[in-house]
């Protein structure tokens, strides 16, 4: 097996633990959305997108173990682009008034620093 087959990537487990407790988040927020069309559309997107950012990273066997540096910037780009999403989908919350900016404001910041990191990972990866 060649040299760079061998090599593997690995995400601390910090930031696994991270995009656990982001997702534990959403579905906290998610659930204090009012019942209304507008809030079960963003909510549905949010749900789906917030609860997505960890699982490539934070399945061992899908971004801890992968073989190859393309396929481990493969999905940490998963990752960084569900984070996006929900990022836009909290803007959303908030400029329609869904729920108060101090409710959402905790997602909002912690969104923005997983994009940081994850988007750190993959422009070092793209140097290497």
């Amino acid at each position: 097996m060649s040299k760079n087959l061998q090599k593997k990537f690995s995400i601390s487990k910090e930031l696994r633990e991270r995009t656990y407790k982001f997702a534990l988040g959403i579905f906290e927020l998610c659930s204090k959305l009012p019942n209304t069309d507008e809030a079960r559309i963003i909510k549905r997107q949010l749900l789906k997108a917030g609860s997505s950012v960890g699982v490539p990273i934070y399945i061992g066997k899908e971004a801890d173990g992968s073989l190859t540096l393309n396929d481990f910037i493969y999905r940490v780009d998963i990752s960084f682009k569900e984070c996006k999403e929900s990022r836009y989908w909290l803007r959303l919350i908030v400029d329609r008034k869904l729920l108060q900016r101090e409710i959402v404001q905790p997602l909002l910041d912690e969104s923005l620093e997983l994009i940081k990191i994850l988007s750190t990972i993959i422009y070092k990866c793209l140097k290497k």
